[in-house]
């Protein structure tokens, strides 16, 4: 699978692994939005040398750290790597809508090829050496259009690389494309008006969730190893939840991404999405560290996820939540609470307790219109008509705010924070649902209520994601069960304040006690 061959053999071997029955229809949008997606396809030949389906199929879903091996120990070669997930993107994004930019094709097989001549020289460049990554479309990318789901950067091309993305080739990583985000990024649905919807891979008439709903969807669907995302109020973990993939929100500090406007905010944090927890690690290993451009950088490496994730787990403390005050879909409630016994048969002393979470709602609604005013408030007259009701009730909401309102909503947090800390003194972990609902019907923008009660905004059926965002402890979301109606299920596990390691290590031991993350969706 590693024998010679020359830049314009590699080229011209790559081009029908996206084509052969395949540009037409990635033309096509997944939701009947014709014209608007604008996949950037290199011109193709129609000589190739297809591998054999299943052979693609058993790359497509390799782990990407077995994957990563294999190719620094020349037993798979990054071109056949990237052909193999070239073809599953064009037999499958038509489908979903999940990859909306995609490099052009002659690029990546360049970039796989010079992967595969470097690892022939002795030449490793990191742990992602010769991988395809799925970038979200909210980080920039050089020479890579980034649109941010927006009618005012459909055409933006930055020139130069966010940190992430830095970071990511630095390891070896080819960014094979990006993957879509709602308008800003702006609530737990992925649609937008440049684009369109991504579609839920085990239900496509549902949501994939979001911001983070791309690279999601196209880890389920076996486009890509790895990809990267972001979180503010939950996209790191609602998106994983939907569509039975891991993701984990990091703590601040633990993935600097300059350059950033406020570089003190913690709200908003950088991380990866994975197809299992183990991949998680690995990638957070390339994207953690320490960067003098941020402030709040965590003074550490990202080595310490290399680590073996197996750990003793007799005796620790876990609380499972009650109901925190929230209504719940039924469905969602009990099949968290049912994993009760999963943590138990790994040694933990599961309670049912949970942090007072008082103030949590305001302390993060308010300091998020603050920060979308900031970023909007002066574009907002100018572009009123491209720019969603989302950023003009934000930015509205922003300008209503006054010194007093924000120092005392920071009071209201630091006293939350440490409720919070007091708490995981006596559990190690905290564990509840992502958020409040299963996967709705994708035409739906929002749930409008929950179990009989009004939903206030728009994003208000996440409050279960978002509290833990405001006070800024680690959370990821590992798969746990179906619905009857076979749409997936997270688990939320919440850690200490900074113990990232330790919420990948419960993690882990849930996912292989469990093994619900093996299910694949239908359409692949």
């Amino acid at each position: 699978m590693t024998e010679k061959m020359t830049r314009r053999d590699a080229l011209k071997w790559g081009t029908s692994a996206a084509v052969s029955a395949t540009v037409s229809p990635l033309l096509r949008s997944a939701a009947g939005h014709a014209g608007k997606m604008s996949l950037a396809w290199s011109e193709t030949s129609a000589e190739s040398t297809v591998m054999p389906l299943s052979t693609e199929n058993e790359i497509c879903f390799l782990p990407a750290e077995e994957l990563a091996g294999m190719i620094r120990e020349k037993k798979v070669s990054s071109r056949e790597v990237m052909q193999a997930h070239l073809k599953q993107i064009a037999r499958v994004n038509p489908k979903v809508n999940a990859i909306v930019t995609l490099v052009p094709e002659e690029k990546l097989m360049a970039q796989a090829l010079a992967a595969d001549e470097a690892i022939a020289k002795g030449h490793w460049l990191g742990p992602v050496h010769g991988l395809p990554v799925g970038v979200k479309d909210l980080h920039e990318t050089k020479g890579v259009r980034t649109t941010h789901g927006s009618p005012l950067y459909q055409d933006h091309i930055p020139n130069a690389d966010c940190l992430v993305v830095e970071r990511e080739k630095n390891a070896g990583a080819i960014v094979i494309g990006k993957t879509n985000v709602p308008e800003w990024g702006l609530g737990s649905q992925t649609f937008n008006p440049v684009f369109g919807p991504t579609l839920n891979p085990y239900d496509l008439t549902k949501t994939c969730g979001g911001s983070t709903g791309g690279g999601a969807v196209a880890l389920a669907c076996g486009m890509v190893p790895l990809a990267d995302g972001s979180d503010m109020g939950g996209s790191l973990r609602n998106p994983p939840n939907f569509c039975n993939v891991v993701g984990i929100r990091p703590s601040p500090g633990r993935v600097p991404n300059p350059p950033t406007t406020l570089g003190w905010f913690t709200l908003s944090v950088d991380g990866p999405v994975a197809r299992n927890v183990s991949d998680c690690a690995f990638f957070l290993r390339v994207l953690a560290g320490f960067d003098r451009r941020s402030p709040i950088s965590i003074d550490q490496t990202g080595s310490q996820f290399a680590q073996p994730l197996g750990r003793d787990l007799k005796g620790v403390r876990v609380a499972m939540f009650r109901d925190m005050g929230l209504p719940w879909e039924p469905a969602v409630r009990d099949a968290v609470k049912a994993q009760r016994k999963v943590f138990e048969s790994l040694g933990c002393v599961v309670e049912e307790a949970e942090p007072d979470f008082r103030d949590a709602n305001e302390c993060f609604l308010l300091w998020r219109h603050w920060s979308i005013e900031l970023a909007f408030g002066d574009i907002l007259e100018a572009n009123a008509d491209k720019l969603n009701e989302y950023v003009h009730w934000h930015v509205q909401e922003g300008r209503k705010l006054t010194g007093p309102q924000l120092s005392r909503a920071e009071a209201k947090r630091t006293q939350l924070y440490q409720r919070m800390r007091q708490f995981m003194e006596k559990y190690e972990f905290f564990v509840l649902p992502v958020n409040q609902v299963s996967p709705f019907d994708v035409s739906t923008h929002y749930p409008t209520e929950i179990a009989g009660v009004k939903m206030e905004t728009y994003m208000a059926w996440m409050k279960s994601a978002y509290y833990i965002s405001a006070v800024g402890n680690p959370a990821m979301s590992v798969p746990c069960a179906f619905s009857e109606s076979g749409l997936p299920i997270g688990i939320q596990i919440v850690g200490r304040h900074n113990d990232d390691w330790g919420v990948l290590q419960m993690g882990y031991a849930f996912e292989q006690a469990t093994n619900i993350g093996k299910r694949r969706p239908p359409i692949v």
